[in-house]
């Protein structure tokens, strides 16, 4: 089945989606009704080439989406010929921020992230990001030169290098408060008069 061709504005918010969901746990999902929203990019300038199937957004580029905020510096979309779109956004850094699904009645959390480079492959569903990248959720943090993400598996990595604080990747996972469970063969509370 080949895939919907879509304007060059809707493929380079596939970049900026995939972004939210790289947070440790990887069950941790952005906001599904943003999918539904429309796509706003303001940039300085926009160049569009129909022939080589790319559109570049420079200078101080905003693209926003529902609860969806991306900064770069610039934002280059291309489209192969089935239609996948491949985007890269450059920046120093490239900034993005969204909510995250509401769970168990709870409000979402933001899920906040930078990068020096960051790439989305829509026919891979892969995301990676390059230098000095950061994710965070709540006060969980994962930092390194290098975080890449299968979408399709959940798998992710993230490596050190020169661009990683002191060289090593960081993780700042905060402890998660389980659900209280009765002790096996308690009685219930007496219900209230």
């Amino acid at each position: 089945m080949r895939p919907r061709k879509r304007p060059a504005v809707a493929r380079a918010l596939a970049a900026a989606l995939a972004v939210a969901v790289l947070q440790a746990p990887p069950s941790a999902h952005a906001e599904k009704a943003d999918k539904d929203k429309p796509t706003e990019i303001e940039s300085n300038r926009m160049l569009s080439d129909e022939m080589r199937r790319m559109s570049v957004f420079e200078g101080n580029v905003v693209l926003t989406k529902g609860t969806l905020v991306v900064h770069a510096d610039r934002l280059v979309v291309r489209q192969d010929t089935d239609g996948f779109q491949h985007v890269t956004a450059t920046g120093n850094p490239v900034r993005f921020r969204q909510k995250a699904d509401s769970k168990n009645g709870k409000q979402g959390a933001w899920i906040e992230g930078e990068a020096k480079r960051m790439e989305f492959d829509a026919r891979q569903d892969k995301l990676e990001l390059f230098g000095d990248a950061r994710v965070s959720r709540d006060k969980d943090v994962v930092r390194g030169n290098y975080i890449f993400l299968d979408q399709r598996s959940g798998f992710y990595s993230v490596t050190g290098g020169a661009d990683a604080p002191q060289g090593r990747v960081r993780a700042v996972l905060q402890p998660k408060k389980e659900p209280s469970v009765a002790a096996p063969g308690a009685s219930p509370a007496p219900a209230a008069k």
